[in-house]
């Protein structure tokens, strides 16, 4: 019998092989937090006994999700958090860098092969490029930063095998949706994913971080992007064991939107021509990497938002923002009626600017939407690729990207 990648990776950390639902220890690589669950992470660590990080090095923190401050409260937890990263050494990331995820990736402190822990259920995403990635409570990860290991159990695999490219104006976050269409928002609970085949390999290194990261919407414990892996030791066998293997046409897809108030109530774009929107959000780890700020500048370029309806971008890093000044997306989107907000989490959370009102419509690109999610448990939030968004920003209604491109 065949080993997963999931099988493979951590049986390599544990020092000798495993197999689904084995509890084993393993050594960590990387260990993250961000600014919401860092406090609660850094007091489990100093309730458990902890006097000094056990690899200050590849304890990353994260300062992105409420920046900048928008009170004392919050203003005060930061200033709690950075004297700990001082103190102990640990890898700070402050304001204006951007999301976790996305500065995690661009700093290049996560390889094929590692296993990281983060207090962040999006974690996930750094499958992308060939790693073990979960998300986990702040005690766990307040244990994590004690002793530089954490246990689990070996998740079951499902993979998914996508064939052919996808239609033109379909994009990544259609194809993820889809698939969380199918599965349910809990169908891959304690799963690890596979994405394979030749259909996956032809996306590019920014799909595949979107990807990933929403394998936390259907439950999963995390998500490989296999094409990622340059290690042949860690490609999964041909008689690995799965719970299901799952057949996908790439040019059977098409623009999707997944409806209020649950990320697997899926519907084509097409069927929900003339639904109102009020506030557009291009953002987030899921969609505010510079390809998607490009699709949106693309579609948007000498034109102006329609009347009534508001858009926000968020990059998703400083190095994002840059990119896309330089190559003249954000004065496109500015021109045509677009805000900017800098760099981190921005209206994903509801933390900061941007929450809508009462019985509002959201059309955003990130990947939550349950009731309240962006701050107002009175609106109605939809979630698309930022094709979509941008076409439904220009038209004030939702709209298959495919009618203005």
């Amino acid at each position: 019998m065949g080993y997963t990648f999931v099988e493979k990776v951590l049986g390599r950390k544990a020092g000798g092989s495993v197999q689904a639902n084995d509890t084993i220890i393993v050594s960590l690589d990387c260990m993250m937090v961000s600014d919401t669950t860092a406090p609660l992470a850094i007091k489990s660590f100093q309730e458990m006994g902890g006097k000094r990080l056990a690899k200050p090095e590849n304890s990353i923190i994260v300062i992105d999700h409420a920046t900048p401050c928008p009170n004392e409260h919050i203003a005060n937890l930061h200033q709690f958090i950075r004297h700990f990263a001082i103190e102990q050494g640990a890898v700070l990331y402050d304001q204006n860098m951007g999301v976790c995820h996305q500065v995690i990736l661009e700093r290049g402190h996560v390889s094929e092969g590692d296993v990281v822990l983060g207090a962040d259920s999006h974690t996930c995403s750094y499958g992308a490029v060939g790693a073990f990635a979960t998300g986990v409570g702040s005690t766990d990860l307040g244990a994590a930063l004690r002793t530089g290991k954490t246990w689990l159990r070996v998740p079951e695999t499902l993979r998914f095998e996508l064939t052919g490219a996808l239609p033109i104006n379909v994009y990544a976050k259609d194809l993820i949706l889809t698939l969380i269409g199918d599965v349910t928002s809990d169908g891959a609970n304690y799963l690890a994913i596979e994405f394979a085949g030749d259909g996956f390999a032809a996306l590019s290194k920014e799909d595949a971080v979107t990807v990933c990261n929403m394998s936390v919407e259907m439950g999963a414990k995390s998500g490989v992007f296999i094409p990622a892996l340059s290690d042949s030791s860690l490609m999964p066998d041909m008689d690995a064991v799965y719970t299901k293997v799952m057949h996908y046409d790439a040019q059977n897809f098409v623009p999707v939107v997944a409806c209020p108030h649950a990320v697997d109530n899926i519907k084509p774009a097409s069927e929900l021509k003339g639904q109102r929107v009020d506030l557009v959000y291009l953002g987030s780890c899921t969609n505010g990497r510079l390809g998607d700020i490009r699709v949106a500048a693309d579609i948007l370029r000498g034109k102006r938002l329609a009347p009534n309806t508001r858009m926000i971008v968020c990059p998703a890093s400083a190095a994002v923002m840059k990119e896309a000044m330089a190559l003249g997306y954000i004065a496109d989107l500015i021109d045509a009626g677009v805000a900017l907000t800098m760099p981190g989490c921005s209206l994903c959370v509801g933390t900061l600017g941007g929450v809508p009102a009462d019985g509002e419509t959201v059309l955003s690109t990130s990947n939550r939407n349950f009731l309240g999610r962006m701050g107002n448990n009175k609106a109605f939030v939809y979630l698309s690729s930022p094709a979509t968004a941008a076409a439904s920003a220009l038209t004030g209604v939702i709209t298959d990207p495919r009618e203005v491109c």
